[in-house]
């Protein structure tokens, strides 16, 4: 499909209009972004002769080499990053890589799914882009918008996951009674914890792709005198990626000190289990010594000869294994 976004002024606002176009139909020349989402190779070579482009193709999209991700060819430059998105219906999110082509004034996206992100920026560019004329819609401010909104949607999605991990934390360390059912919490937590910990490794992963576009951004921005304002933009809206980098590390390492946390308790439950099976053997065996003395097949036993003899060995026997119990109770070893 190719989306295309042509600007509008009204009420004092640029706002940025969105209409899908068929093969057959003329892209107008006032199309400043041309979003393709899973297009087809018509599709391509119509954009392509459009905006004088090569669309990369979804395997060269994947690659992870920097000089595949950011490169310039024929007067356009090209950013390929990672978004979090729903992939293929997973039931976890996953990364999707999506394609911008900055040339002149016109912004080409490429993407084969649909992140938040996007749909939270077209909609808010459909409200309004901001105060002036239509010629204050540029390829350069939707594309310094859209890394905004993808930023802010990482904030959302790490902000949810802390709130989630405090709640974990908290399970965790509570006291339950119940050894059946901290067993069972257990080893759900470790399934919730190795879950949170995969998407904040994802959104990690889409921040730094996204910090490298930023960094090349300002770096051609600082060369070509771009305008004032569009260079703050990108340091403000790197300076707030960089800081969500660190606060996704710092959700990592807490979420290493609940793993570990986590599989020290499940040791210690482990422990528990052995240390019964141990007390266990220690109170049968001396019980299990007399009965093997008196088991022997002797002529001369002179307790055989007791009519008192049996119930002496019980007794003997029951005090052998009362005893190891009543120790281990005054040692707090149980």
């Amino acid at each position: 499909m190719i989306f295309i976004h042509q600007p509008a002024v009204g009420a004092g606002a640029t706002l940025l209009e969105r209409r899908i176009i068929d093969l057959q139909d003329t892209i107008p020349e006032d199309t400043i972004w041309l979003d393709l989402i899973r297009p087809s190779r018509e599709e391509e070579l119509k954009v392509e002769a459009f905006a004088g482009i090569e669309v990369p193709t979804r395997e060269e999209m994947k690659d992870i080499e920097p000089s595949e991700l950011l490169y310039v060819e024929d007067g356009a430059r090209y950013m390929t990053g990672r978004v979090l998105s729903k992939v293929s219906d997973a039931e976890e999110p996953g990364l999707a890589g999506i394609t911008f082509i900055l040339r002149g004034n016109r912004l080409v996206t490429v993407r084969h799914e649909e992140p938040q992100a996007f749909r939270m920026y077209t909609q808010r560019a459909g409200r309004s882009m901001g105060n002036g004329s239509a010629s204050a819609a540029s390829g350069e401010a939707i594309l310094a918008g859209l890394i905004e909104a993808v930023i802010d949607r990482a904030a959302d999605v790490l902000q949810l996951q802390g709130e989630r991990i405090d709640r974990l934390s908290g399970k965790i360390f509570e006291v339950q009674e119940d050894p059946s059912a901290r067993n069972t919490a257990l080893q759900d937590t470790l399934r919730a914890l190795g879950r949170h910990g995969d998407l904040i490794s994802k959104q990690r992963e889409s921040l730094v792709s996204m910090e490298r576009i930023l960094l090349s951004l300002s770096a051609t921005y600082r060369t070509n005198k771009a305008p004032r304002d569009l260079r703050e933009d990108v340091r403000s809206t790197l300076r707030d990626l960089q800081s969500l980098e660190e606060h996704a590390t710092f959700l990592s390492t807490k979420i290493q000190f609940l793993l570990d946390a986590t599989l020290g308790l499940v040791n210690l439950e482990q422990n528990n289990i052995i240390k019964l099976f141990s007390v266990m053997a220690v109170v049968f065996m001396p019980p299990t010594l007399i009965a093997s003395i008196y088991g022997m097949n002797f002529k001369s036993i002179p307790e055989l000869d007791l009519s008192f003899g049996y119930p002496m060995a019980l007794v003997m026997m029951v005090v052998a294994a009362v005893f190891p119990y009543v120790f281990f109770r005054w040692k707090k070893w149980l």
